[in-house]
């Protein structure tokens, strides 16, 4: 796009360049010349990028003007592209995330304490998952964090306010904990924040999460963020998603998992042509003993 753009910007450096000559030629023999009229334009795009001058005619002060235009072009062109390159490398986003988040019953949790404490429970658990899709980044001190935000009216004035409250996550022991953390992110394995709803949620939008009433309250979405570090580079990566309380970005049910195995390459487990969807009703209805 930008040489395209350099290249457009040249042409009529070209144009103007030659109207502004002083020659005996009739302006109409002078674009006559398609040949030179090309050369001129790539003189102007070896300008614009810094490599090459244009030399304009004594006394004509608009290719005077041109000249530098073009060089001003090509000292601030390279940066530019420099500029772009650089925040392409370093803007790392190697997180992909499931298209939806899951809400299933509690003691479809993957931790065996929590699903026995939760066997009698009708309350809900909410499922995100994401993976790491680079082969060649390293992912090490990944922390999860999730928080609901949500707009209510002012008590004093009825005037629209935005609030946010922190959601306690699933920690390593399947504890409600301010945050869960993994100590590496294996490439393209799957992770998964649960973040307990502790209220049945037979419907969507589900209106309330941790405590919070949310039928009164408009533009609910809920935010989960990650921070890492990469081994190598040693910088840090972030990312985050953000969930409509909704059918757009939430659905019911439990999701299809991968089943690791070590002696395939991740992306050949079973289950990668599911990772989008649920698992089918009757293979998500086996309640744990309490």
């Amino acid at each position: 796009m930008t040489l395209t753009v350099l290249a457009g910007v040249s042409a009529v450096i070209a144009v103007l360049w030659t109207m502004a000559e002083d020659s005996p030629r009739s302006l109409s023999e002078r674009f006559s010349d398609p040949e030179r009229l090309f050369d001129l334009a790539l003189s102007a795009l070896r300008a614009c990028v810094g490599t090459d001058n244009l030399d304009p005619q004594a006394g004509s002060t608009a290719q005077q003007l041109l000249a530098t235009m073009a060089s001003v072009i090509g000292a601030l062109a390279p940066a530019v592209l420099l500029g772009f390159v650089l925040i392409k490398m370093f803007a790392l986003r190697p997180f992909v995330w499931r298209r939806r988040a899951s809400i299933s019953h509690a003691w479809t949790a993957d931790f065996p304490g929590y699903r026995r404490s939760h066997a009698q429970s009708e309350n809900a658990i909410i499922a995100i998952r994401f993976y790491n899709r680079f082969d060649n980044l390293f992912v090490v001190d990944l922390h999860a964090r999730a928080h609901l935000r949500y707009l209510e009216r002012s008590p004093h004035d009825g005037s629209l306010v935005i609030y946010k409250k922190w959601l306690n996550v699933l920690d390593e022991k399947g504890e409600p904990a301010e945050e869960r953390c993994w100590l590496a992110v294996e490439r393209g394995a799957p992770f998964t924040v649960w973040i307990p709803v502790d209220a049945p949620v037979p419907r969507l939008p589900f209106t309330r999460i941790q405590g919070k009433d949310l039928s009164q309250s408009a533009g609910v979405e809920l935010m989960v963020r990650l921070t890492a570090r990469t081994v190598g580079l040693g910088t840090e990566v972030a990312d985050e998603r953000w969930f409509k309380v909704g059918p757009e970005d939430f659905e019911l049910g439990r999701f299809v998992p991968l089943e690791p195995d070590l002696q395939r390459d991740v992306w050949e487990w079973d289950g990668w042509r599911g990772f989008d969807e649920l698992l089918p009703p009757d293979e998500d209805a086996t309640r744990p003993a309490s």
